[in-house]
C-alpha cells in the first residue's frame, strides 16, 4: 500500500505499484510519483538510493527500465513524457524515515484536515514518535512542539535554507560525488543559470 505522500491520485498509486518493484530491484527507493497534466502529460518519478543520493546515469537506467515495464502494462492512455530525477535539495518528505533523517531542518507540512484550526505548519522537524511527525513551530513568539499523525499529511517538503544547501554539499563532497572543479565548469558553461 503506497501512502498519499508518495502517490496522491489513484492513477499515481497504480503507477507506484508498477514502478516500485522495478526501482527496488535496481537498488533504489521510490520517493514520489506524479502524473501531471498539460499539453503532454509528464510522469515525474523521484528516486534515490536507500542511503540517499542518485546519479544522472542512475536516472537514465531507471528511465529505461520503467519505460519498458510501462510499455507492457500500458496504464497511461495519453502520450506522456517520463522524467526521472533526484528528490533535490528542498526535497519532498514522503516516508516516515525522511522525517527522522532530516530532523533539525526547516520544513513545511500540510494536513488533509484542520488541526487546531490550521492545515499548514512551518517549523523545524523534531523527529518521529511512533507514527507521529514532530515539528517545532512558533506560536505567538513561543516554540511549541506539535505532533502530526503521518497519515494526516497531504504534503511535506524541506525549506531551502543556506544551512540545508551547505549540509547537502558537504555530504556530497564527503561521499565523493561532488567534484568542485566540475561543479565550477558546469556553472560557467551554463552562464550560472538556475534550474
Amino acid at each position: 500500500m503506497t501512502n498519499d505522500l508518495i502517490a496522491k491520485a489513484a492513477m499515481d498509486r497504480r503507477l507506484a505499484e508498477i514502478i516500485t518493484p522495478v526501482i527496488e530491484d535496481m537498488g533504489f527507493e521510490l520517493v514520489r510519483v506524479r502524473l501531471m497534466g498539460g499539453k503532454t502529460h509528464t510522469l515525474q518519478i523521484m528516486a534515490e538510493r536507500p542511503e540517499g543520493g542518485i546519479e544522472v546515469d542512475d536516472c537514465a537506467k531507471i528511465s529505461t527500465a520503467v519505460s519498458a515495464v510501462l510499455d507492457v502494462e500500458d496504464p497511461i492512455v495519453d502520450q506522456y513524457m517520463l522524467e526521472v530525477s533526484s528528490p533535490g535539495i528542498d526535497r519532498p518528505l514522503t516516508r516516515l524515515k525522511d522525517f527522522e533523517t532530516y530532523e533539525g531542518y526547516e520544513a513545511k507540512l500540510e494536513t488533509t484536515e484542520l488541526i487546531d484550526g490550521q492545515r499548514r505548519f512551518k517549523g523545524v522537524l523534531a523527529g518521529v514518535e511512533d507514527d507521529e511527525v514532530l515539528i517545532n513551530i512558533d506560536q505567538n513568539g513561543e516554540e511549541v512542539t506539535v505532533g502530526l499523525n503521518f497519515d494526516w499529511l497531504s504534503d511535506a517538503k524541506l525549506v531551502l535554507t543556506d544551512e540545508l544547501i551547505k549540509e547537502m554539499l558537504k555530504a556530497r563532497k564527503a561521499a565523493g560525488t561532488l567534484n568542485e572543479d566540475e561543479f565550477d565548469e558546469i556553472e560557467t558553461e551554463s552562464g550560472s543559470q538556475e534550474d
